[in-house]
């Protein structure tokens, strides 16, 4: 990979293409190993039946997870290589087909799970002696009793079975069709729509408005799409939550995200318990926008409009830098790895190589084009616990911290290496700690070396970072909640979506946002909202972001010494629900005590931040 220019990832070492012997083998290998897992089930069936004194559940157990095992990483890697082909050229006719030919082959390891599943209930009482006979595979027992408990929200199993099937083409394929139009946007001139948003973080505040514009006048073009996309995936939510038992959708994602409501609320509430001090933050943001002649807003930081124009969010607090400035220049590729990479190796020399080995290994795909979907993630393989990195690289120092974060998820995919494939499916609470912690490394190392504009700027720059963590993640999961109530009764149109988001923005931004530049069209820009598996992706962010400070904080104390204790701790994100890991921290997440004690470290920043405006 030539760090001169942006990169494409390479992708050979997973699967050259999808006509590449490698490809295909492992396809039949998948599937010859779904048939030994229902040869499996079959015989547990016909055991239980017609002779239970002879099941040996334990020994059944332990031969069946590890043949599971062997199909788990074989699946999820196709699963994982089918979708970032298809996300950097997204109406590739054959990498569509080949999501539904995963997808269908995703039928059939669901109903297999299933299957597993009942077994699994129905010798629940046998699960200590399991761990009894096979102490290596003690670590299991949460993930199977969280299994058992899953049960409970499971339709019958052909209900499961034709849920699923119709799913890839009513919810999947309504997220496709988002992903699609959203991708596949530009304006008159040929602009991308994701080279239209990343305008945001331009010094130049006419460019920032008309940007803005821009992207709500496309998005109001396409909102009657947009809007059934969002509906019939909410639509269809409901139902099954109706039908699978779950009282309310926040009670499936936190089931998912393996935290107790408890948590849920003391999170929330001590962000709420913040918001003076954001909306504080954003006043003071547009009032010193204004006054140095930095915004094309008439009314934000005014007295009778106090709060910031939606566009200046991510403005930078300077209409030009000198070209040493490491936050307003235009960063090169290489600039940004060799950045990442200093960072990374301050806190170990582990983190360290593992991102340089990234790096050079082709695991990024940063190179912005017409076709690929927007913002930036990680995708990991566990076929042979490699990652893979996609982002919108432009330049600016927002793409550092992207980079930093992304390779952050992959770090902790990392420490989970050795561990059997069930284990790397952590919860998204866990999964936003580790690219957080790198991040905060970043910026804070960036806060130190900073005075005077500059260190306004980067204090600036984590301000707006992490009011969009807290405040604007506050406010998609008001919307979210918001949808869903109403999706009960209701269809739901672009009008009412854009009434709740409004509503939203209110009760979260309040007057630290401008009356006359708001984004009520927001919604259509999301993609979290229109997935049927993410249901309030939103509130993980803000866990993640919080968890990280906390984590942080005990670096600061601890020193070097904190990079093995942390790694550690990474690797059991996939074995214990959010309270108990954060216990093994020495955090108890149950207390808004300790969610303030993680605002604490900004709260500070809107302080220093509010001397240097001044």
């Amino acid at each position: 990979m030539s760090t001169n220019s942006i990169p494409r990832w390479n992708l050979d070492s997973i699967f050259p293409s999808l006509n590449s012997p490698k490809y295909k083998s492992a396809l039949a290998d998948v599937k010859s190993g779904m048939e030994n897992l229902e040869n499996f089930i079959a015989s547990a069936k016909k055991l239980m039946k017609d002779s239970p004194d002879n099941f040996d559940f334990p020994i059944w157990l332990k031969s069946y997870l590890e043949s599971e095992d062997k199909v788990a990483r074989l699946f999820t890697s196709l699963g994982a290589y089918a979708y970032i082909i298809y996300s950097v050229d997204t109406t590739n006719t054959e990498y569509l087909n080949n999501m539904a030919k995963i997808d269908e082959i995703g039928l059939r390891v669901e109903q297999i799970d299933i299957d597993f599943q009942q077994i699994l209930k129905s010798n629940s009482s046998k699960l200590d002696d399991f761990c009894s006979r096979f102490p290596e595979f003690a670590e299991y027992k949460y993930i199977l009793e969280e299994s058992i408990e899953d049960t409970k929200h499971q339709m019958t199993a052909a209900e499961e079975n034709l849920a699923s099937d119709l799913q890839r083409t009513g919810g999947d394929a309504w997220d496709r069709l988002h992903e699609q139009i959203i991708s596949n946007l530009k304006d008159s001139s040929g602009k991308t729509f994701n080279e239209i948003r990343n305008d945001a973080y331009s010094a130049d505040a006419d460019l920032r408005k008309k940007s803005y514009e821009t992207e709500i006048a496309l998005l109001k073009q396409n909102e009657i799409a947009f809007a059934a996309c969002l509906n019939n995936l909410k639509g269809e939510t409901v139902t099954l939550n109706k039908r699978r038992n779950w009282k309310n959708p926040i009670d499936r994602s936190l089931s998912s995200s393996r935290l107790g409501k408890k948590s849920l609320d003391a999170l929330v509430g001590a962000i709420e318990d913040s918001l003076p001090s954001w909306r504080e933050y954003f006043q003071l943001k547009a009032k010193y926008l204004r006054k140095n002649g930095l915004t094309k807003s008439e009314t934000a930081g005014t007295d009778a409009d106090k709060g910031i124009a939606f566009y200046d969010l991510f403005a930078p607090m300077a209409a030009s830098a000198s070209s040493d400035s490491v936050l307003s220049k235009k960063w090169t590729f290489a600039e940004a790895r060799d950045y990442v990479i200093e960072r990374y190796d301050s806190f170990s020399k582990n983190m360290g190589d593992f991102a340089r080995h990234a790096f050079d290994s082709g695991w990024i795909d940063a190179e912005c084009r017409q076709g690929k979907v927007g913002g930036a993630y990680d995708e990991d393989f566990a076929l042979n616990n490699e990652s893979r990195i996609m982002t919108n690289f432009t330049g600016a120092f927002s793409d550092i911290i992207t980079l930093a974060h992304e390779l952050g998820h992959a770090y902790h995919f990392s420490c989970m290496k050795g561990k059997p494939c069930a284990f790397y499916s952590y919860p998204m609470t866990l999964a936003e700690t580790a690219s957080t912690f790198a991040e905060t490394i970043v910026k804070q190392d960036m806060i130190s070396k900073c005075s005077g504009n500059d260190k306004l700027q980067i204090l600036d720059f984590d301000l707006q970072d992490t009011s969009q963590t807290l405040v604007d993640i506050l406010s998609r999961f008001y919307f979210e909640s918001s949808v869903f109530d109403e999706r009960k009764e209701n269809e739901l149109n672009s009008e009412d979506f854009c009434r709740l988001m409004k509503a939203a923005q209110e009760k979260s931004y309040g007057d630290g946002l401008s009356k006359n530049a708001r984004h009520e069209y927001i919604w259509a820009v999301k993609s979290h909202y229109y997935s049927t598996g993410l249901d309030f992706y939103n509130f993980p962010y803000a866990f993640g972001q919080l968890f990280g400070a906390g984590l942080y904080a005990l670096y600061q104390k601890e020193g070097s010494a904190f990079a093995e204790k942390y790694a550690e701790l990474l690797s059991h994100t996939g074995s214990m629900s959010c309270e108990d890991l954060c216990r093994k921290a020495g955090f108890d997440i149950e207390s808004k005590e300790f969610w303030k004690s993680g605002i604490e470290m900004y709260l500070k920043e809107i302080e220093e931040f509010k001397k240097l405006a001044d």
